[in-house]
């Protein structure tokens, strides 16, 4: 294992078991998950959009679990991680890139999306699924590239 995979992992494993425990909560109990800043207030954001948060969130629970397995894979260094990381990655990416692009129509729309301070975080939650999606594609083609 390199260190590139090994920091790759360890990222994926904790910042991803984070996403997902933030998305558990937004699932299960939605008004702790705003009080807890994962979610936009209520007051701050149209209704439709929070009731589009909380089906997301229900939706993400289904698909972001493979972030930290993926991880945890590759710090055993198991001869699946790769294909596994692979799958995460591009789930990742597409999650952050459509939820981007989502906030983005919905806002040029005139649709309230939280506040200023809500929308950074907003969007750097995005970011971070986008580049952490790329940082595993990147460390997992190469290694899927020479075991053919």
């Amino acid at each position: 294992m390199n260190v590139v995979q090994f920091v790759v992992g360890l990222a994926w494993l904790t910042l991803g078991a984070l996403v997902y425990a933030g998305q558990l909560i937004s699932a299960v109990n939605f008004p702790l998950a705003q009080r807890l800043g994962l979610q936009e207030k209520s007051e701050t954001v149209d209704p439709l959009v929070s009731r589009l948060e909380l089906m997301s969130a229900r939706w993400d629970l289904v698909v972001l679990w493979i972030l930290p397995v993926a991880g945890g894979l590759m710090l055993l260094d198991h001869p699946w991680w790769p294909v596994v990381a692979l799958i995460a990655g591009s789930i990742y990416v597409d999650a952050g890139g459509r939820e981007w692009a989502r906030v983005r129509g919905l806002v040029a729309h005139g649709m309230p999306i939280g506040s200023g301070r809500e929308r950074v975080i907003v969007y750097g939650t995005f970011s971070f699924l986008i580049v952490a999606g790329l940082a595993g594609i990147a460390v997992a083609f190469p290694e899927m590239i020479q075991r053919i």
